[in-house]
C-alpha cells in the first residue's frame, strides 16, 4: 500500500470518508472504480486519486453513486453524520 506523499486538498469534504470507508471494505481503487463504472460513473483512476486525496471536487451523481457503493449515506460521506 502506498502512503500518500501530498497533503490533502481542500476541493471536496467526502475524499477522506470515501478513501476510509474504502479501506475497510477491503477494497482496491480499481475495485471502486469498476463498481462505479457499472453504475454509470465514468472515473478513471486519476480522478479517484485527487478525489480521496481532496484536490478534485465531486458532482452529485457521483456522491450518490459513492454511497451506494461504499454502503453508506450520503450524509455520512458528508461528515453530518456519523
Amino acid at each position: 500500500m502506498r502512503i500518500r506523499e501530498q497533503q490533502l486538498g481542500t476541493r471536496n469534504i467526502v475524499g477522506a470518508r470515501v478513501e476510509q470507508r474504502r479501506k475497510e471494505l477491503g477494497m482496491k481503487q480499481k475495485d471502486l472504480l469498476t463498481q462505479l463504472q457499472i453504475g454509470g460513473i465514468d472515473l478513471n483512476a486519476s480522478g479517484l486519486s485527487k478525489l480521496e486525496g481532496q484536490i478534485r471536487s465531486v458532482s452529485d451523481y457521483e456522491l450518490v453513486a459513492l454511497a451506494q457503493v461504499l454502503e453508506v449515506s450520503v450524509l455520512w460521506l458528508l461528515g453530518i453524520e456519523e
